[in-house]
C-alpha cells in the first residue's frame, strides 16, 4: 500500500508568490513613476523588490504584461467595480455625486499625476504603446463601467439619455475641468485650497449634468 503524505505539496498561489507578486507590483509601479517606463529595467525592478529577475518573469511575463498588471491593480483597488454599482432604491444624483468625488480626487492626487507625466515622457520618446495600455486600463475600464451605470439609471428613468457613451465621456470633463492639467503643470501652489476647489468642481460639474439628463418630475 502506498503511503499518504503527512504534508501537501506547495503548489503555485501559495501566501509566499503573492507576497512576492505584490512586491514586484509595489516595486513596478513606483520605479515607473519615477523614471517613466522605457527609464526602469526588469533588473531594477527585481533589485528593488528583493526578488530575481527570473522570479519577475515567472510572475508576469515580460514588462509590457507587467505595466498592464501595474495599472490594473492600480485602477482595481482605487476604483473598483463596486464604485459603478447602480442602487435603483439610490437617488442617482447621490450616485453620481459620490463616484464624481472620487474620480476626482483619485485623478488630481500626486500619484496620479506622476504616472500620466511617466507616459507623457514614453510617449515623447516614441513609445506610445505604453500609453495606449495605460488608456485601455485606466479611463476605458473606467468610462465603461460608468456607461453600464447610466444606461441602467436611464431603463429605470432616472436620466434621459439615448448616448451613454457621449454622456460618460461628458460627465468625466465635467467633473475633472482643468483640475489635473493644473496639477500637472506644476499649478496647484496651495495642497488644501487645491483639495477644496477639486471637490467643488466635481460638485458642479454634476449638477450641470444633471441638468442636462436628469428626469424632471
Amino acid at each position: 500500500m502506498n503511503s499518504i503524505p503527512l504534508t501537501k505539496p506547495h503548489g503555485p498561489g501559495r501566501p509566499k508568490d503573492m507576497e512576492k507578486r505584490a512586491a514586484i507590483l509595489d516595486a513596478a509601479k513606483a520605479l515607473f513613476i519615477r523614471n517613466a517606463f522605457a527609464g526602469t529595467s526588469m533588473d531594477a525592478i527585481a533589485a528593488e523588490a528583493g526578488v530575481s529577475k527570473l522570479t519577475v518573469y515567472s510572475h508576469f511575463g515580460d514588462k509590457d504584461n507587467l505595466f498592464r498588471e501595474v495599472i490594473r491593480a492600480r485602477v482595481q483597488d482605487l476604483l473598483p467595480e463596486e464604485t459603478y454599482q447602480y442602487d435603483p432604491s439610490a437617488d442617482i444624483g447621490d450616485t453620481l455625486h459620490r463616484i464624481a468625488q472620487i474620480h476626482a480626487h483619485l485623478d488630481c492626487n500626486p500619484e496620479t499625476v506622476g504616472t500620466f507625466r511617466a507616459i507623457l515622457s514614453d510617449c515623447r520618446q516614441g513609445n506610445p504603446r505604453y500609453g495606449k495600455l495605460m488608456w485601455e486600463e485606466g479611463p476605458m475600464r473606467s468610462r465603461a463601467l460608468l456607461e453600464r451605470l447610466m444606461q441602467q439609471a436611464a431603463d429605470a428613468g432616472k436620466l434621459d439619455i439615448t448616448d451613454v457613451t457621449r454622456a460618460a465621456i461628458q460627465f468625466i470633463s465635467l467633473i475633472k475641468g482643468d483640475m489635473m492639467m493644473r496639477h500637472m503643470f506644476g499649478c496647484a501652489d496651495c495642497a488644501q485650497t487645491y483639495a477644496k476647489e477639486v471637490e467643488e468642481n466635481a460638485r458642479a460639474g454634476v449638477t450641470m449634468f444633471l441638468r442636462a439628463y436628469a428626469i424632471k418630475r
